[in-house]
Order: C-alpha cells, then structure tokens, then sequence
C-alpha cells in the first residue's frame, strides 16, 4: 500500500488511462474477441448439470436414455442432396401470410423465406431472402434408417394445395410423401402473423429426425453472435457459435432452438412438451440443429426478424431468442425502457436521444462525483509531487503525509474510476441493444440517415462523435506527466472516429449525444472549479 501511494501520480495517471480504455476501448474488442475458456467453462457446466440433473416439467419427447445412441444415427449420407441448390420448379407450395412469403420444396423443406414488411430491404432495394441456395433448409427430415432415408431424398412429396393465403386467416396445409417402407405426412397449420404449428408422423414406428435449417445468412458480421441457441427447461441458455463446434452435442428438455444471424432467426419451440436436440457440425464446424421426432413429433415454429414484440405475443419466453450477450440482464430491461420511449415518440433516433439524456441524468451523481474527484487530484498533484520529492528516501513518511493531504481536501485517489467502472455494464448494455434490435432496421431519422440500422452514408455521425470525444478530452483534467502516455491519450478520438464509421447509426448518435451531455457536465464542473479558485485568490 504504501509503495502504490509514494507513486500516486504515475499510478493515477495509469488509473485514468486504463480507465478510459476500458470504457471506450474494451466494450467494442469485446465483441471481436472469441471469449473461449469462459463459454468452454459455462458449456461444459451446463452439460454436467444437464447429466446429473433430471429435467421437470414439461415432459420430455423422447426417453433420454436413448438419445445418445439414436442421435448418432442422423443420417450423413444425405449431406450432399440435402445442400443442392433448390431450382424453382421444385417448389410445390408457397404460402403468404401478413409479414412473409414461404416456398416449400418438393423434400417438404423451407426452401425460402421473403420478408415482405417494407422495411425489409437489402442493400440493392429487394426484398430480403432469408437462406442461400445451399444451405441445409428448415423441416428437413432425415430418417434413421439409411436405407429409407436415401430412398426420401429421392422421392417428392405431396401438396394438399399449391397456393395457400393466411394473411388473414389461419390455413392448413398437407405434405405427404409414400415410401415403400412407410408414409410420412406434414400437417401444418400457418397463421396471419407468420408463425406456423406442425405435426408430423410416420407410419410403421419409422423414427427420424428433423431439423430447424442453418441460420439465415443476410447479416452475420464480428459485431454480434450468429450460430444456434437452444433453451434448456431449468431456463440455461447455452450458444454455439459458427466454427465452434468440433463434436455432435446431444440435448432433452429443451424449450427452444434457434439458429440465427444477427436480426433474424429459424426457431422450432414447444412449452407443453419439450424437446430432444442433436446438434452437430457441419464441414465447417458450423451447428446444425436436428429435432427426436420419433414416429410422431408436434411444434411450433418462427422464421423471421427477432423482433421483441412479435416473439413476445409468441410467447414472452421466445424473447431469450435475443441474444444480448454477457449483460443480457441489464439490456433486456434496457430494450423494454427503449420500446416504452419509442411507443410514445414513435421515432427510433429521437428514442435514443431521449434514452441517452435519461440515463446520463440517472448517473450524474456517479458521474459528478467522479469529476469533482479528478478536479481534486488536479489540483493537488503539485503538492503531491512536493511530498514525493521532499521525502523521496523515506516512503513511509511521503506515504503517511499524503493520505493526510486527501484526507484534509477530502479526495480520493480511486475517485474518478470507482464511477466510470460502475457504468461499465450499462455501457455494455446500451452497446448490445442497440447492435441487435432490429427494430432499427429501416428507421429513418433526420435527412440524410434513412436506416439506423446501418452505417451513416455520409460518416456525419462518427465524425461529430470523434470531435465530441476530442472536446471532451480537452475538457477532462489531466495530470499524466509521461509523453507516451499522453500521445495513446490524444489518438483515442482518431482510433475511434475510424472504428465508428462502419457501425450502426443508432449506435453512433447513442455515443455521440453521450458525448455532448459529458462534454456539459465536465464543462459545468469546471466553471464551478474556477469560481471556487477565484475566490480563493
């Protein structure tokens, strides 16, 4: 202790400037970072329980005992039929209902999805197609039986109507496909708001297996996540990431499982019976989610945007389908803050600015006190350094004289990061909502940002950001005395001009008008700071 205070003012330099690292620098390497040995550690603990613990309520489809043995009977054989490309002449059924149209192939497979809400555009004014051309589809069926699994890939199903229209009213809909050995038959029930019921049945105590899809492919970028999410009965959310999976997975009890990018995702749910899962990787480590249907499986099933409202009207359980990361308990309620402002604003970029007004004024005691702490320390570094040159052969004594100094002034040396360091989470939180709701997608705000969403076409935003951040730090007492430090200091505006210009609008202005109202209270303390001298004097 004493050491660390004989070197207080190179220790606090250090302190300030880990700090503002920390809070401008981690929180965006932490989403480029692959995190390993934590989400190795939670997986395998996950697992462990997921052994030793019996699942309660809901019951289980299949018997656990077998799912190890019979998920290593998912049929691989099928890997390069199931991945062809899907010509158009393949598809026997497409159905519409209010928000999307889906086109289902001869395989009774998803062949694709088109999201047909207007704020739904690619980056060439389409409509967003969800899949790629070869990519494993959802509903897909493999059998556990080699030999009536090759025979179902070469045999086309059945449609009980080739149009289906439920943009208004729930419709049904038949598949069926005759083999040799047994019948398989598709029942769905498809709904106005685009999610859909399904049972499906084979005759003869035919098991199979059927699958959710490989996660729609429009946006999966380093920002966010993107892979497969299942949620387990006692509410363990477990993730695989693309290229993370090395070895095949087996789950029961689950709740959900959704593959997913960062805005949309295919999700297979059911809360009354839970279900089996095997996940296993594909050629490139990436997961694929296969369902125990036995001879005879029902669920619910969702593909489309992770909005938060249409999830929730799903069920408020199909909201974990967000993925928020390590902070998912301060930015879930953060989103709900956010959707409240939005229902009675109506606009998404002023919602932001009003957040960020709010929650800065939640924090300013934090805040405040953290600045007035640094003025302190500013103004006692030159008696601080007296002390240091004055008793530089006696530690103890330099120790013992300047905790009597903060003590006198009333200043703590750990005052200006204790603040900084408890608004990290909610940082974090901010940071997460924002990159993951698509609700920002086609948001538009004042002229020229015509999607929140995505990049500012001009780079107007990140720019103010990067001049708000110099004034800022022009502002904000400084006491580092080394040169190196003071020049990594000065660059941080540059490093972080650069890194904005790519990232979301929404999250641009969120940290700009941040910005702006720090740059007040600092520029407020300082005033205050001044007066206090001048009368001083």
């Amino acid at each position: 202790m004493n050491n660390n205070l004989m070197n207080q003012d190179k220790g606090m330099q250090r302190r300030m400037l880990i700090m503002t690292i920390v809070v401008l620098v981690f929180f965006i390497t932490y989403e480029f970072l692959v995190l390993k040995p934590q989400q190795e550690a939670r997986q395998a603990e996950n697992k462990k329980e997921q052994v030793t613990k019996q699942n309660s309520a809901p019951k289980v489809e299949q018997n656990s005992s077998n799912i190890a043995a019979s998920g290593e009977n998912i049929s691989k054989s099928a890997e390069g039929l199931s991945s062809k490309a899907i010509a158009s002449n393949d598809i026997i059924a497409t159905v519409k209902t209010k928000h999307n149209t889906i086109k289902i192939d001869s395989l009774g497979r998803i062949a694709q999805v088109v999201l047909e809400d207007k704020q739904y555009i690619d980056e060439n004014k389409q409509k967003i197609k969800l899949f790629e051309a070869n990519q494993l589809r959802p509903l897909e069926v493999r059998f556990a039986d080699t030999a009536v699994n090759e025979e179902a890939f070469e045999t086309n199903l059945v449609a009980s109507s080739n149009n289906v229209d439920a943009t208004t009213s729930v419709q049904k809909l038949v598949l069926t496909q005759k083999l040799k050995d047994t019948v398989l038959t598709k029942t769905f029930t498809f709904y106005p708001d685009s999610h859909y019921d399904l049972t499906v049945t084979s005759t003869n105590g035919k098991n199979f297996f059927i699958t959710n899809g490989f996660r729609p492919n429009v946006l999966a970028d380093m920002y966010a996540d993107h892979g497969l999410y299942v949620k387990q009965n006692d509410g363990t959310m477990e993730l695989t990431k693309d290229g993370d999976l090395e070895k095949t997975k087996n789950y029961t009890g689950i709740k959900f499982v959704s593959s997913f990018d960062r805005y949309y995702a295919t999700v297979i749910y059911n809360f009354d019976k839970s279900l089996a899962v095997t996940v296993m990787p594909d050629k490139e480590e990436n997961p694929q989610g296969f369902i125990h249907g036995n001879n005879n499986i029902s669920f619910s099933g969702y593909i489309g945007p992770k909005e938060f409202k249409t999830l929730k009207a799903l069920n408020p359980e199909l909201t974990d389908v967000i993925e928020y990361g390590w902070f998912t308990f301060i930015a879930k309620p953060m989103f709900i803050f956010l959707q409240y402002i939005h229902n009675l604003i109506g606009n998404w970029g002023w919602t932001i600015v009003i957040a960020t007004i709010l929650i800065k004024l939640v924090l300013y005691p934090l805040s405040y006190k953290g600045m007035v702490s640094m003025q302190k320390l500013k103004e006692l570094a030159p008696k601080i350094k007296e002390i240091q040159t004055k008793y530089k052969d006696d530690k103890q004594k330099a120790s013992m004289h300047m905790m009597e100094l903060y003590k006198k002034h009333g200043a703590n040396p750990m005052g200006g990061c204790l603040p900084i360091l408890l608004q990290i989470p909610v940082f974090f939180a901010i940071y997460r909502v924002l990159l993951n709701a698509i609700e920002l997608k086609g948001s538009e705000w004042i002229l020229w940002i015509k999607d929140l969403a995505e990049m500012d076409p001009y780079f107007v935003l990140p720019i103010l950001m990067g001049i708000s951040m110099f004034i800022q730090q022009k502002l904000t007492p400084n006491t580092m005395q080394d040169e190196m430090q003071k020049k990594i200091f000065q660059m941080l505006p540059v490093v972080f001009t650069f890194f904005f210009l790519w990232f979301p609008a929404g999250l641009t202005l969120y940290w700009f008008v941040n910005n702006v109202f720090t740059i007040a209270q600092q520029y407020t303390i300082n005033k205050m700071f001044d007066k206090k001298r001048a009368l001083k004097k």
